[in-house]
């Protein structure tokens, strides 16, 4: 006889809180799923039991069964669709069938399946939607009405137990997303590069949504522009991509508000091809838009749910505000370096040069004195003690000019001394500069002036900033990414008709990337030599070791 007819009802009873105690404590869904179809098969005595959760189009999303052995599964491919008899399960009650086979929306059944008569199918609801639903097939002699009470009271439990699972991952995914946001506020707080810390929000973005690509979108040098800027590895292709003309990523930019994608091959760029699901969450703050994160799961995929984009929102906004309150206190930094620049550039003038100047006037009074008898050898020795002090001034007078007013009025080359003597700190070395002058090196000593008839008669001031801020980036780049031991910084100018100027920063560090997962850096300088009419490259130096940076453009 069935196992429910052979076991008296208080024995049933017993079975049935027992193994819904038992799926109540289970709050990790898979586990509590399988719980589910065990518990439901042992106390209908069905011989197969299913569970299938399907999208909105009735293709199964998830499908745990009992009873079918695993090669059987493998063989046929994919789980059932919520399509023919399946489908015909109703949201309430039970569909209970003495012969599958019979009922008028039967299809059959794909090649190898095993045969299948008697059937009970009822529907998981979790807070009024279907869940799932759940099919038991192949109990000797048929199912009855107390399976049906049975599946009936365990569906209802499931349904609690599946609900409190959803609700335990969704706080664990919130505290993820919390620790997350907590985390790029501190690098931003420290003084994290503003990249890294957008690296970060990738990576963290991706591994917190469970998505196979997350990308940040940001505003290019134009104001319609929005671009590619930060991906994580997988998604490398992306980079750069132009996603100012994709509407939905114009519109979470414009109006701060994001959405979810079924599936975005039909809803973005050729750049976000082979992908499916996709999430779009602004990066505002202050109603102003900063950027776009975008999170992508390949196709077949589970879809974003609207948690996600609540959960992906909140990050991303407090990932902006951090940002902005980072902003602030750099702000706040810079006024302070600007006072104490000052500060220091009035000591160096009222106090060192004086010394220096006093010092040097005492030894050249003692070297030229016909009273103080001193040997030759003396004498050359203060001469050139005498041309120490007087280069030592010269020096110090281009840093109290570069503390008090950087770039004004000061030489091209002093202002790229300037950078190199700046980079020392951060790199922990002194970097190489040499400067040429069509074919002629020109003798460049820290502190030294270059008379105005040479480099800056022929490089007007806005192409001398450009060469500046190129000399700045590419130290930077170096002391942030290169972990290299020596670099050379070469300026080289050439007048005439076809007239430009170059400058290149090689060092001997780690080298290019060969998959690089942000382009906002490098970008700078490209864009400063589109500007100017010239050219930018990263490449590998003849010597093999390290990259070299090459930027051009022609005189104004």
């Amino acid at each position: 006889m069935p196992p429910t007819a052979a076991r008296p009802r208080a024995d049933v009873t017993s079975a049935l809180l027992a193994a819904i105690l038992d799926m109540a404590g289970d709050l990790d869904t898979r586990s509590l799923l399988e719980r589910f179809v065990a518990a439901s098969t042992g106390l209908t005595g069905a011989r197969y039991g299913a569970i299938n959760i399907v999208d909105a189009d009735g293709a199964s999303v998830e499908f745990v069964q009992s009873g079918v052995p695993d090669a059987v599964v493998a063989a046929l491919g994919h789980p059932p669709h919520a399509w023919g008899v399946l489908g015909a399960i109703p949201d309430e009650g039970v569909l209970r069938l003495d012969d599958l086979t019979e009922h008028p929306d039967f299809r059959g059944l794909p090649p190898g399946h095993p045969p299948m008569g008697s059937f009970l199918g009822a529907a998981v609801r979790v807070r009024g939607e279907r869940f799932g639903t759940l099919y038991l097939s192949e109990k000797p002699g048929g199912f009855g009405e107390a399976d049906e009470g049975v599946v009936l009271s365990l569906a209802a439990a499931a349904a609690v137990a599946v609900h409190n699972s959803q609700s335990y991952a969704l706080e664990v995914r919130r505290q993820q997303w919390l620790g997350a946001a907590q985390e790029i506020s501190t690098m931003l707080l420290e003084g994290a590069d503003a990249e890294d810390v957008l690296e970060r929000v990738a990576a963290a973005a991706a591994q917190v949504a469970r998505a196979d690509v997350a990308a940040i979108v940001l505003p290019g040098a134009d104001d319609d522009e929005l671009l590619v800027e930060i991906v994580t590895p997988a998604g490398r292709a992306l980079l750069g991509a132009d996603m100012s003309t994709e509407p939905r990523v114009r519109a979470v930019f414009d109006d701060g508000t994001g959405c979810v994608v079924e599936d975005v091959g039909t809803a973005a760029s050729a750049a976000t091809a082979g992908y499916g699901p996709a999430l779009f969450a602004p990066m505002h703050a202050h109603g102003q838009g900063m950027g776009v994160l975008m999170l992508l799961r390949r196709v077949g995929a589970a879809p974003f749910t609207a948690e996600d984009l609540d959960l992906a929102q909140s990050f991303a906004r407090q990932a902006a505000l951090a940002f902005v309150l980072g902003e602030a206190q750099r702000l706040r930094g810079r006024a302070a370096v600007r006072d104490e620049r000052t500060r220091i550039a009035r000591d160096l003038h009222d106090l060192a040069i004086q010394q220096l100047f006093a010092a040097g006037m005492q030894v050249e009074a003692l070297r030229t004195d016909p009273a103080q008898a001193v040997s030759a050898h003396a004498a050359q020795v203060l001469e050139q003690v005498v041309g120490h002090v007087d280069a030592g001034i010269r020096q110090i007078r281009v840093i109290v000019r570069t503390l008090d007013d950087p770039g004004a009025t000061i030489p091209l080359v002093e202002r790229v001394v300037a950078e190199v003597e700046l980079a020392r700190s951060s790199l922990g070395f002194a970097p190489h500069l040499s400067v040429h002058l069509d074919g002629v090196e020109l003798d460049v000593v820290a502190g030294d002036r270059v008379p105005a008839t040479g480099i800056d008669d022929v490089v007007a001031p806005g192409r001398a900033n450009n060469v500046v801020a190129v000399v700045r980036e590419g130290l930077s780049n170096v002391a942030r990414h290169a972990r290299s031991h020596a670099v050379s910084v070469r300026l080289v100018v050439t007048t005439g008709p076809a007239g430009e100027v170059v400058v290149e920063v090689e060092d001997d560090g780690v080298g290019v990337p060969p998959a690089p997962t942000r382009a906002s850096g490098t970008r700078n300088l490209a864009q400063r030599a589109e500007e100017s009419g010239g050219s930018f490259s990263l490449l590998r130096p003849p010597s093999g070791r390290g990259a070299l940076l090459r930027w051009s453009a022609p005189l104004d």
